[in-house]
């Protein structure tokens, strides 16, 4: 049931829940010694992505592109946000770009498939055409929905044309 399953992820979360000693003791040291997921992981994986979203928005005010950014748009009642949205629309290797999300991971099949599903398709719905920038790189294969609206980089693009200039 799912007051069950509630109560075990709060153990999980906070051992020292758990009555039997032993086992909340065995529970931390493998909570803590779990390389792949658990609090500790999870800690560092955020870091690492607000970093690489900090740096994305360092990027694009060198560029002087101006956008809104997710909390500006959570602020403004928004759930489902990409990173940043673009105030002006630019284009990248001939495709028109309004949102860009960073990814501080790999893009493998499995974890694009979700993002694609929870995420970036939404975005799509709602804000157009945008870029997924995984900065660790990804499986070539996965950038197919260019066409779409969907462009992945490995790297913020050097090649934007941005619309202002030709509206001068």
């Amino acid at each position: 049931s799912l007051a069950s399953k509630t109560l075990i992820n709060s153990m999980l979360r906070d051992p020292s829940q758990i009555p039997d000693g032993v086992l909340a003791s065995q529970v931390y040291q493998c909570t803590v010694n779990d390389c792949c997921y658990g609090p500790l992981v999870d800690c560092i994986k955020h870091a690492i992505g607000h970093e690489h979203e900090v740096l994305l928005r360092e990027m694009l005010l060198e560029k002087n592109l101006s956008f809104i950014a997710e909390d500006q748009l959570r602020a403004k009642g928004y759930d489902k946000t990409p990173d940043f949205i673009l105030e002006v629309p630019v284009a990248v290797e001939g495709h028109i770009i309004h949102w860009i999300e960073s990814k501080a991971s790999f893009g493998d099949e499995s974890s694009h498939q979700a993002y694609l599903q929870d995420q970036f398709w939404s975005y799509w719905n709602r804000f157009g055409p945008g870029l997924v920038i995984y900065w660790y790189g990804f499986i070539e294969e996965l950038d197919c929905h260019r066409e779409r609206g969907i462009l992945l980089k490995d790297c913020f693009p050097t090649d934007i044309v941005t619309l202002r200039h030709s509206m001068a």
